[in-house]
């Protein structure tokens, strides 16, 4: 009896035995062929090469996950059952925020972003009778935009002897880059997609993480800080924000690239304010670009020119934050409705037949 539990002990070790080499001889198999792959295979190195083909210089790549707080900050605890605004929307269908007045904490904003050592890139058009708006444009910028942070202000100009002289803060600076002057206004319009986005490809992209396109004919009330900084911002408009999508001035002929039906739309953007990392915003005017000259090329011209195609792009690849009404008001808009609990930036009041020529 011991003889034959002794012989079944040695049956069960060696077949035990047998089946752990199985195992290792497996698992060295899989090891050489997960390494014969590898070796196999092109490895991409990180490189420091951005998709305009050139080394950029050495930009810090932040996001959200970059981000940290320094210890000492104090602010106001939030709390999940108590929301900060309960009369307006403060996120979209596809988790954009929509930045308003009293939804975030500027402690935290300004104490995260300013550790990143970020430049904000800012292009103004300055054409024609539109040169005049310079000044107050920039004077007030020096006191709400991105103040504490490194702007270069980008400002295109048919008149560069009109740009005015502005004392900027330490780690701001202004570029005067000389274009045409246009025949008609609508031209400026057509051409400041392609402009931007050249401008990004030879010298933009090796100067900044981000960039806001803004209109000049505008002024700074309040603060517009780096709580607008996300990867494609827009901003929406002060005269649409009530609306249905049926009532927004798209472009609704459908032989324009800029066309969007009447069942669709989300938000109407208004082309004044726009932005994001650099990436972003260049495919955004490459593509307005590429859609402006399709339709030029069989004589059509969307219903607002660059602000048809940017609404067009923006319906299919969804901005990521977007700004309330407050960072994009208009000064025609009798009183403020209670929603607007500040104005940061607005579209001064001007005779329009005055300053645009040709029209």
């Amino acid at each position: 009896m011991n003889k034959m539990r002794g012989a079944l002990n040695m049956n069960i070790f060696y077949k035990g035995k047998y089946y752990m080499l199985f195992l290792i001889a497996i698992g060295s198999l899989l090891l050489h062929w997960t390494f014969y792959l590898e070796s196999s295979s092109p490895r991409i190195q990180p490189q420091n090469i951005s998709l305009f083909g050139s080394e950029k210089q050495s930009m810090p790549r932040c996001g959200i996950e970059d981000m940290v707080l320094p210890q000492g900050v104090h602010y106001q605890q939030p709390s999940i059952l108590t929301p900060l605004r309960t009369d307006v929307l403060a996120v979209s269908p596809w988790l954009a925020p929509i930045v308003w007045e009293g939804i975030f904490e500027p402690e935290i904003i300004d104490n995260t972003y300013k550790y990143l050592n970020l430049t904000i890139a800012t292009t103004v058009f300055a054409v024609g009778k539109y040169t005049r708006f310079l000044r107050d444009f920039l004077e007030t910028a020096e006191q709400h935009y991105m103040v504490g942070f490194k702007v270069h202000y980008y400002i295109f100009t048919d008149q560069p002897k009109q740009v005015p002289e502005v004392a900027l803060a330490p780690g701001r600076e202004l570029s005067v880059i000389q274009v045409p002057k246009f025949n008609r206004w609508q031209e400026i319009s057509l051409r400041r997609m392609e402009i931007i986005q050249t401008t990004i490809e030879e010298r933009i992209h090796k100067e900044a993480d981000y960039i806001y396109c803004l209109d000049v004919d505008m002024k700074f009330h309040n603060r517009w800080g780096p709580e607008v900084l996300g990867s494609l911002v827009a901003a929406i408009h002060p005269w649409f924000y009530h609306s249905n999508r049926e009532i927004f001035t798209y472009e609704r002929r459908p032989a324009s690239t800029a066309y969007i039906p009447m069942d669709q739309g989300d938000f109407y953007y208004m082309a004044a304010a726009f932005g994001g990392r650099i990436e972003d915003v260049h495919k955004l005017t490459k593509t307005c670009r590429e859609n402006l000259e399709v339709d030029k090329s069989i004589d059509l011209e969307a219903v607002w020119q660059e602000e048809s195609h940017f609404n067009r792009y923006l319906l299919y690849r969804k901005p990521t934050k977007l700004l309330s009404p407050e960072y994009m008001w208009d000064d025609q808009k009798n009183g403020q409705p209670p929603e607007i609990k500040i104005i940061r930036f607005s579209a001064v009041i001007k005779n329009k037949y005055e300053v645009r020529e040709n029209m």
